[in-house]
């Protein structure tokens, strides 16, 4: 199959490179718009209680829930209660568009105790925002947030939309920050890894193209369903990530086919893209399609957030792998030995320049670690698995919460608005907000009665009312993403109203509650869909069942020990001070979710590029021990390579001043780093020793069926000595037969 495709390319190279600019650029031009369209919401599910409560509670009453706080202080010591004070206020108040707010609290309107600090020197003012959704409402934010604002009080905006805002513009921020701190220090390393200025460029050709070409797919895709602005996140950093995983596993190739044709012709050029196509190619292909069909595994949840971070890790890995598989096999065509242009320094050069891995198969160093782990392989194994679930085990005892201000940096202002709100208002309190329908007024006072007998309930205070419809709003003190704010749902939830009549709990905790509950629900039937296609793909990629099997579980440990990892610093609060964020408690119920998605793909991306090799060396020697040897060697130094790279990319995230990215740019970066060195340099040899044969193992029937229509390499074999047949192989019985 990549032989065709292959000879396609490279007869019409000048032809597939000029149509891959045209649409690259037309691509850019296009892409460039999708931030108009993207959503700042789809956090709810639709069919949760929460959704059903504010839904039902706009349709009645419109609008009641607290979406902002503004919190006005005098700048010269006055008082809250002096006559400027208040004028300034509710002429702030009285000014705000109509079409944007829902309605206003004051304390002056109320006169509770709870809208006045207590020195008396600041006041809180509660606003409830115009719109039937979540885009709708952070339009009616935009259009209240300069009217908020006092020229002569000091002013804090703080509460929910408040926290979305600035997570929005901060992530804006850290994105555009980490595209120029990570492209300069990856075309860097590309050239010092390269040691030539053409190769180095090619990774972040692809790269670029990845990028806007899954800009314009997901503009296209919004014309159709809503996409959340954070997709762009996952657009920067699979897109480039893959494309320089991509490029390396490419151009290594092709270099390598290259050294061993000394004929300067193009016949030679020609050859030796055809094997890289049928080797490395395979190897992209099937990359791209492992990683895609992860992504996708977040189209079975509801929250409109977790599908559009499926719709831009699709977009990218696709885009990504169709440039890898067209324009830089026509790239290479073009080039030929030119690859090599603009070389380095001599004495840079000697140390990066490109080696052909593993002309003595089963020789060099990452060969030799190969061979001292399969020499015991029984210890490697078990002193890994421990040391790895040992790392792993803090996330047995994680708690799970959303997003609320202390994702924001200490000096956002909605986080300086919530610190104020805690210390100068009184300890931090939570409310839900309960529709009850359905209920005539003796019920309703029976059902309230019920409610504020709720152990830990400090209040109910009756909102709106209309004939058998109540607003009740239900307060109690703690975090609204605690573990204690959570289980006072639960328990409100259990209250049962008159016989008939029904009660919705909404609010920001009760959204956690349900978020939560959603996510529980579906997470077992992703991890099915994410396992089977990845047992589907490996087996046709190499025609066994069992190095499927071992890979998810390979997966499975890098990935559990970097959830570990993140459940110590972020859950647990460790290195704050150096990492410079505040820890919550508790791991927002999302970000797993993602580091899943993306980390297994990514995983299978070394696992495929590594396997690939070995089986080549296993179907030329049938030497189980001198393949995997072989295979390490030949692919030590491309994949510690490339995950190199990688890591400047999500070391970047790394750096966000969000707490969220903070910790999936730390997660990934700690599975990505396990991944690419304990588990395929030290636990693949390992597992790979102690199967012996079972590795390529499959029942026969799948077995006949693989070698007659399975995606088999197509490689000629180079000239030259080969190694000598295995006897291993000569006595060995027929597999799956």
């Amino acid at each position: 199959m990549m032989q065709r495709w292959a000879q396609l390319l490279v007869s019409r190279a000048r032809f597939v490179l000029l149509f891959g600019v045209v649409a690259a650029v037309a691509a850019g031009v296009y892409g460039v718009g999708v931030f108009a369209s993207l959503s700042d919401g789809g956090f709810e599910d639709p069919a949760s209680e929460s959704a059903r409560e504010l839904a039902l509670e706009q349709e009645t009453f419109g609008n009641r829930s607290v979406d902002v706080v503004a919190i006005y202080s005098a700048r010269d010591g006055g008082t809250a209660t002096a006559p400027a004070f208040r004028r300034e206020v509710e002429s702030i108040v009285a000014g705000l568009p109509e079409e944007a707010v829902a309605s206003t609290t004051t304390y002056y309107d109320t006169a509770s105790p709870g809208l006045i600090s207590r020195d008396q020197t600041a006041t809180q003012v509660l606003i409830s925002l115009q719109g039937g959704s979540q885009d709708e409402m952070s339009a009616s934010y935009d259009a209240v947030r300069e009217d908020l604002e006092s020229s002569r009080l000091e002013t804090d905006l703080g509460g929910p939309w408040a926290v979305y805002g600035d997570v929005n513009e901060i992530a804006s921020e850290d994105l555009a920050r980490a595209e120029s701190f990570s492209l300069p220090i990856v075309l860097l390393l590309s050239l010092l890894i390269f040691g030539s200025l053409v190769a180095a460029s090619m990774p972040v050709i692809v790269g670029a193209v990845a990028v806007v070409g899954a800009l314009a797919v997901v503009r296209l895709l919004t014309t159709f369903t809503e996409v959340s602005v954070f997709s762009i996140n996952i657009i920067t950093l699979l897109g480039m990530g893959l494309a320089i995983d991509y490029a390396l596993f490419v151009v290594s190739r092709f270099r390598e086919e290259l050294a061993k044709r000394p004929d300067d012709d193009a016949g030679a050029v020609r050859a030796a893209v055809l094997t890289t196509m049928a080797t490395a190619g395979r190897t992209v292909l099937f990359s791209g399609l492992t990683v895609a069909a992860a992504m996708a595994s977040l189209l079975i949840f509801p929250q409109g957030f977790l599908r559009s971070m499926g719709y831009g890790g699709i977009a990218a890995v696709v885009v990504a792998m169709v440039a890898a598989l067209t324009l830089l096999p026509a790239m290479l065509m073009l080039l030929g030995r030119r690859i090599d242009a603009g070389r380095l320094p001599r004495g840079l050069r000697r140390r990066s320049k490109h080696r052909v891995a593993g002309s003595t198969p089963g020789r060099g160093a990452w060969a030799a670690v190969a061979h001292s782990v399969m020499r015991r392989p029984v210890t490697y194994l078990s002193v890994i698995v421990v040391g790895m679930l040992a790392i792993a085990s803090p996330f047995l005892g994680v708690s799970w919460g959303s997003v609320d201000y202390r994702v924001l940096p200490e000096d956002a202002p909605a986080h300086v608005a919530a610190e104020k709100l805690n210390t100068e208002f009184g300890p931090e309190t939570s409310s839900a907000n309960v529709m009850v329908t359905g209920s005539d007024p003796s019920q309703t006072a029976s059902y309230t009665r019920a409610v504020e007998a709720t152990d830990g309930v400090t209040g109910v205070q009756p909102v709106a009312q209309d004939g058998e419809s109540t607003l009740l709003r239900v307060s109690w003190a703690g975090n609204s993403q605690s573990d204690y704010s959570q289980d006072m749902v639960r328990d409100l939830r259990a209250v049962d109203p008159a016989p008939g009549a029904e009660a919705l709990v909404g609010g920001l905790t009760a959204d956690t509650v349900d978020l939560l509950g959603s996510v529980g629900d579906r997470l077992p039937w992703m991890g099915l869909t994410v396992v089977a296609v990845m047992l589907l793909l490996l087996f046709l990629a190499f025609g066994s069942v069992v190095l499927p099997i071992k890979a998810v579980l390979m997966n499975a440990i890098s990935i559990t020990a970097s959830f570990g990892v993140v459940t110590w610093i972020f859950a647990d609060g460790n290195l704050e001070g150096l990492l410079g964020f505040e820890s919550s408690g508790f791991l927002d119920a999302t970000q797993p979710i993602l580091m899943l998605a993306i980390l297994f793909g990514l995983s299978m991306d070394y696992e495929v590029f590594l396997l690939s090799r070995v089986r080549e060396q296993w179907d030329l020697t049938g030497d189980n021990t001198l393949a995997v040897a072989t295979g390490v060697q030949k692919t030590g130094r491309i994949i510690t390579s490339a995950a190199l790279l990688l890591a400047v990319v999500i070391g970047a995230f790394a750096t966000s001043g969000l707490v969220f990215m903070k910790l999936i740019g730390i997660g990934m970066l700690v599975a990505l780093l396990l991944d690419a060195t304990v588990v395929r340099a030290l636990l693949v040899p390992a597992t790979m020793k102690l199967l012996g044969r079972a590795n390529w193992w499959a029942p026969g029937p799948m077995r006949r069926w693989w070698e007659r229509y399975g995606v088999r390499e197509e490689a000629p074999v180079a000239a030259g000595p080969q190694p000598a047949y295995s006897r291993e192989r000569e006595l060995a019985p027929p597999l799956g037969g």
